[in-house]
């Protein structure tokens, strides 16, 4: 039932993690879906952040012109495209963030009506375990949080 027929207050907003893999694009579908449903719109959010100390010299030498929120961005738009075609992947509002991803995730859900990431993909016994991100946001959040599961060919 839309908000709006059920005489409730303007639609919300569902923020979603993205970062290319197949349980964040499942995530991705999901919130789309229930958005579908809800009337709120839906933010994807994707975090970077550099590597620990010492990557830099595994590194021969760095373009100049290397620019890892412009890249970052990029596959935030790819993976968007991708999964919703590019008149789904239009009506998202994006946002890319410099650092920790469950962080970022939090700052971003504040105000949200709901916050949505996928589960670590693992298989077999594993698969009872949440991911880092997952299990600090189920815990800290500042708005309700689902955590989509599932096989990787299923929805």
């Amino acid at each position: 039932m839309r908000r709006e027929a059920a005489g409730m207050a303007e639609a919300g907003r569902i923020v979603v993690g993205v970062d290319g893999s197949v349980p964040s694009l499942k995530a991705l579908r999901w919130a789309v879906r229930q958005a579908g449903l809800s009337g709120d719109t839906v933010e994807a959010v994707m975090s970077w952040e550099y590597p620990a100390a010492g990557w830099a010299s595994m590194v021969p030498s760095m373009p100049t012109d290397f620019d890892p929120e412009k890249l970052a961005a990029q596959i935030l738009d790819d993976a968007l495209e991708q999964t919703l075609g590019e008149d789904g992947a239009a009506a998202i509002t994006r946002t890319v963030r410099i650092g920790n991803a469950a962080q970022a995730l939090m700052d971003r859900a504040g105000g949200a009506s709901l916050l949505v990431v996928g589960d670590r993909g693992y298989s077999g016994f594993e698969a009872t375990m949440l991911g880092s991100v997952g299990l600090h946001v189920t815990q800290h959040a500042p708005c309700p949080v689902v955590v989509v599961r599932g096989e990787a060919g299923t929805d």
